[in-house]
């Protein structure tokens, strides 16, 4: 006996390891899917209240602002 595995042995094993990857992918873009879709219900359930939309610009941009406030400084 050799302790060597076959080769079809390892196909089997990278095949598998794709397939798990693939299903990670798709859970994380299905998990991300779900936040987006609440989001936007959230939106349009604050609109429809008549409630301001608290969001100004690219929420991660961090500089609320800072665009307006730069062109004043002339």
């Amino acid at each position: 006996m050799t302790d060597k595995t076959s080769p079809e042995s390892e196909t089997t094993q990278r095949k598998a390891e794709v397939e798990r990857q693939a299903a990670k992918r798709a859970e994380r873009s299905a998990e991300q899917l779900r936040a987006n879709l609440q989001r936007r219900k959230a939106q349009v359930r604050a609109r429809r209240e008549g409630r301001a939309d608290e969001t100004d610009g690219l929420p991660a941009s961090g500089n609320h602002g800072a665009a307006v406030d730069a062109g004043d400084a002339d």
